[in-house]
């Protein structure tokens, strides 16, 4: 991408100019809803992915357990950026298959991370539990059940 003539635009755009990620991915999300799941129930997954990153200006990457290399066997550790992304799941009739479409990322730092700064830990559970709680406001007619 690096490549790209364009990349250096979208860089600036991305780093220079005022937006809100939470308010974007709250359009998004909007946007979502009303192309395909107009009324009904609303179907959320959760997924835990890991970049892998590496470099001295990369301070947030740690030592995570690689959920995909992992093992009963064996303990496979991935160094890099723990996020967790909210999708929307779709049934897409013509594809026969339902597709996850993500809205938004959170970047879940690790408890070392934390405790060498000072700062209270949340587990990917409290990350998730808060990330819901981000679209239930967003969607005042979910209440969870």
């Amino acid at each position: 991408m690096a490549d790209d003539p364009k990349f250096g635009t979208f860089d600036r755009l991305l780093n220079q100019a005022r937006w809100s990620s939470l308010q974007t991915s709250r359009v998004l999300l909007g946007l979502l809803l009303a192309a395909f799941v107009p009324s009904g129930s609303l179907v959320l997954g959760l997924d835990n992915t890991i970049e892998r990153r590496t470099g001295a200006k990369i301070s947030a990457k740690s030592i995570f357990r690689d959920p995909v290399r992992f093992s009963h066997e064996y303990f496979v550790k991935a160094s890099g950026l723990r996020w967790l992304s909210p999708m929307l799941l779709v049934p897409i009739t013509r594809a026969n298959r339902i597709w996850t479409l993500p809205f938004m990322t959170a970047l879940v730092l690790s408890q070392r991370y934390h405790e060498e700064r000072g700062h209270r830990h949340k587990t990917l559970t409290d990350w998730a539990r808060q990330v819901l709680r981000v679209v239930q406001r967003w969607c005042p007619g979910l209440d969870g059940s």
